[in-house]
């Protein structure tokens, strides 16, 4: 591997004469140097930081790129149709920082979230699996792995999505996503909105109240349109007990015609917050499809992370959820997490394995703004606890462990069935769903590929409205507030921004 700049501050100084493309540069050159700070910035670095160690100078006005004085042609005008010449930027962008570094990232160009969005589209335009594959590889740089992956899932997606029907069809439903702001504890990796349970137990019947207030006006405005999966997430919703469960998901059942549901979702994420009496009441509720989650089967990285379940908890509370009665169980796992290497991940999945979930989630960590290890890592420790763990994981092969959850899936009989990406994601690699055939995450795909909206409820969440007809192509979305006293404190404009959204629906 050649040597790469790296200045003594760890920042990579970017000059671009046209700042519009920013963006797109600041996200590519980060999935080269994902421990580097990259800054791009619209003074000439050459002539203002050349004593703070410049990195690269994209110049469009006269079409190149420069590292390190290595002037690489990017070979159309500005001028050209925008689009085009954005794509064209990036190609060459990336092909200067490969052979600058001596590495190629595995999506190529790609530094968006749904790769298999553009593998289906491919599709729909009338391409074949090979034309797909082919196109995401000369026109993105993926490499054949990725690029057929991303085909295979697009394929596989289709058939599910078909099951429910057209374009047309899947847009005149919707589907519903309830979010549970609290957790036994935070996990060291998360950014997602979580109370400790401890502190915020009192304010949970409160919480209720408001996300009743959201239920009664989907009743409402939705009323008519088929309701196709509900998820509930968080947080963790299995930290309220049974009862709190029951009025919750009753008042849904209640509300809302679920006559047409294709699939109820409830993450019991945590073993730490699963008991038999929640798990019975879920079945009894109609739930049909849980999350149970290790992220990790080894000891040590759950007490560093700050998972209380031990791994031996988590299987007794998969088993249980078996026992009970659940035949659609996910698990998820993390690929990344400080301290681990790959002999820990073949560890966790030979526990897996010999589990035999439904569904198997992989994710890359990716390292997200508003996480306790985003805040560390910015301060610059090196260890936490009171150990000597690095907290950017740099002993794991991101690629050889990737490899072995593909064959533990396989050896499962599970198959890849979705597909995204995220900022600041190991190995500039993906989270990859893989389930049995009839056990795929429905809700998952409909969310992904933006195919009907998304209702979403509780603090913290963002609903998302796809629109149809005239304006098809065209998503808009609306947050509530993250704060749980200004989400509970706001309701009614939390609910009028949904109305803003989706109109007249």
């Amino acid at each position: 591997m050649k040597k790469t700049d790296r200045t003594t501050d760890n920042c990579i100084y970017v000059y671009i004469d046209d700042e519009s493309f920013s963006y797109d540069v600041h996200s590519l050159i980060k999935a080269f140097y994902p421990a580097d700070d990259v800054r791009v910035s619209a003074h000439k670095t050459g002539d203002l930081l050349e004593e703070e160690g410049v990195c690269i100078d994209i110049v469009t006005s006269d079409s190149y790129i420069s590292i390190r004085g290595k002037k690489y042609e990017i070979g159309m005008s500005v001028n050209s149709e925008r689009s085009a010449y954005k794509s064209e930027l990036k190609r060459r962008l990336y092909r200067a920082l490969a052979d600058h570094t001596g590495r190629e990232l595995p999506w190529g160009t790609l530094t968006g979230i749904r790769p298999t969005k553009l593998a289906m589209g491919c599709m729909e335009d009338g391409r074949s699996v090979a034309d797909t594959v082919s196109y995401m590889r000369d026109f993105y740089l993926c490499s054949e792995k990725k690029a057929v992956l991303a085909a295979d899932i697009a394929v596989r997606e289709q058939k599910i999505m078909a099951d429910i029907g057209d374009r047309e069809t899947l847009a005149l439903g919707y589907s519903l996503y309830i979010g549970i702001p609290f957790c036994p504890t935070t996990c060291l990796y998360c950014s997602f909105m979580s109370y400790p349970i401890a502190a915020y137990r009192d304010a949970i019947d409160g919480y209720i109240d408001a996300v009743k207030k959201e239920i009664d006006y989907v009743a409402a405005d939705f009323a008519g349109r088929r309701l196709d999966s509900i998820y509930i997430g968080g947080g963790t919703p299995t930290t309220l007990s049974a009862s709190q469960l029951k009025e919750l998901i009753s008042y849904v059942s209640k509300r809302i015609d679920l006559s047409a549901i294709r699939e109820f979702t409830v993450e019991a994420g945590r073993a730490d917050s699963i008991d038999e009496e929640k798990l019975k009441t879920l079945l009894a509720l109609g739930v049909d499809r849980i999350s149970v989650n290790p992220q990790t089967m080894n000891e040590d990285t759950l007490r560093l992370i700050g998972r209380r379940a031990t791994a031996a908890q988590t299987i007794e509370a998969y088993e249980l959820a078996r026992k009970v009665g659940f035949d659609n169980i996910n698990m998820d796992i993390i690929l990344g997490l400080p301290g681990e290497n790959t002999d820990d991940v073949r560890h966790t999945l030979d526990i897996i394995s010999g589990l035999r979930p439904d569904d198997l989630t992989v994710h890359a960590l990716a390292v997200k703004r508003g996480s306790k290890l985003a805040e560390l890592l910015v301060e610059g420790r090196k260890d936490i606890h009171d150990t000597d763990v690095c907290l950017r994981n740099t002993d794991i092969d991101y690629e050889e462990a990737m490899s072995l959850t593909e064959e533990a899936a396989n050896d499962m009989g599970l198959k890849p069935y979705y597909l995204y990406r995220q900022k600041n994601i190991s190995g500039n690699l993906e989270n990859t769903g893989y389930a049995r055939d009839g056990r795929a995450g429905i809700y998952n795909i409909l969310m992904m590929e933006e195919v009907q909206d998304i209702v979403a409820l509780g603090a913290g969440t963002v609903s998302k409205h796809v629109y149809t007809g005239s304006q098809a192509g065209r998503i808009e979305r609306c947050d509530t507030h993250k704060d749980l006293k200004l989400y509970l404190e706001n309701i009614d404009e939390m609910i009028a921004r949904k109305r803003r959204l989706f109109g007249e629906v």
